[in-house]
């Protein structure tokens, strides 16, 4: 059994988490708090269930009962989330364009530290972009190169609810067979298809650029010869776009756009890819497997 004394200071450590990643903005600690939260919330309703004797089961019972209900609650809730983003006219697959703006750079001391260590690793800016998601909403993506252009760094500012803004980084590297590997850790779900000459390693839980940049490293040691690129950042992010939205329709992820009125933009196994993707971000960091 739980008693009140651990649920109520792990409520206070939950509370404190989230009011901390409101500023972070970052996926482990929201991992973390998403465990504690579902353990309080199975814990407290089991202890609530006895104290006001609701039932004689065993506390284990129904501790299992709360925690199985969470469960099915959360994915109810991710369930219809998903269907609102499948009717919605916001773009699954955002064409950008060169920010007029410049880099805009957020001035938080984590970012600015971030954009050092991207220097000191040898990475040159070479292009600023936006795509607008939602009215007056943009998702910006900001390019680096090595100094042999070999190896492309995308740094993307992901927008969040109370106005904070959180950072996914993408290293990627073309090879002389005509392969794409790919090092990120993005950590929102996708849950489509990738090209099969695309070799991608999801790393979420990896938030330190240095750590990803040695993975990244690694993989080329291992197996390929780089090549250098040729291509602007913005055509090539734009050509990604269109790929993924042609092989995501003819694999059955997304509908035919002839559909898209009367069913939404994303097919029941579809949704329910991108479901389970979900579910496994948010409480093991993990996302499917695209190598």
């Amino acid at each position: 059994m739980i008693p009140m004394l651990v649920l109520i200071p792990a409520m206070v450590v939950s509370l404190l988490l989230m009011r901390w990643n409101q500023q972070l903005a970052s996926p482990v600690l929201a991992i973390v708090n998403r465990w504690l939260r579902w353990g309080i919330l199975a814990g407290g309703g089991a202890q609530l269930s006895l104290h006001f004797e609701w039932t004689e089961r065993p506390y284990a019972v129904l501790f299992a009962v709360f925690f199985i209900g969470w469960f099915i609650l959360e994915s109810i809730y991710h369930w219809l989330a998903i269907h609102a983003m499948s009717v919605s006219p916001l773009p699954l697959f955002p064409r950008f364009t060169v920010s007029r703006g410049g880099d805009e750079w957020p001035v938080q001391a984590r970012f600015l530290k971030l954009r050092d260590q991207i220097r000191a690793a040898g990475f040159k800016q070479v292009q600023s972009l936006r795509a607008e998601v939602a009215t007056g909403i943009y998702l910006r993506v900001s390019t680096f190169q090595t100094s042999d252009n070999t190896t492309r760094l995308q740094v993307t500012f992901v927008p969040q609810p109370m106005g904070t803004v959180t950072v996914c980084l993408q290293l990627a590297t073309l090879t002389t067979t005509g392969d794409r590997i790919v090092t990120d850790n993005h950590y929102l779900p996708f849950a489509g298809f990738y090209p099969e000459n695309w070799h991608l390693d999801r790393l979420p839980c990896v938030r330190a650029f240095f750590g990803l940049l040695k993975r990244h490293r690694a993989r080329l040691t291992a197996a390929w010869t780089p090549i250098a690129w040729t291509n602007e950042p913005l055509d090539d992010l734009n050509a990604q776009q269109s790929e993924l939205e042609r092989i995501n329709t003819e694999l059955g992820f997304l509908l035919p756009r002839s559909d898209h009125e009367e069913h939404g933009r994303i097919s029941h196994e579809g949704r329910y890819r991108v479901w389970k993707e979900m579910f496994t971000l948010n409480y093991f960091g993990r996302a499917a497997h695209y190598e």
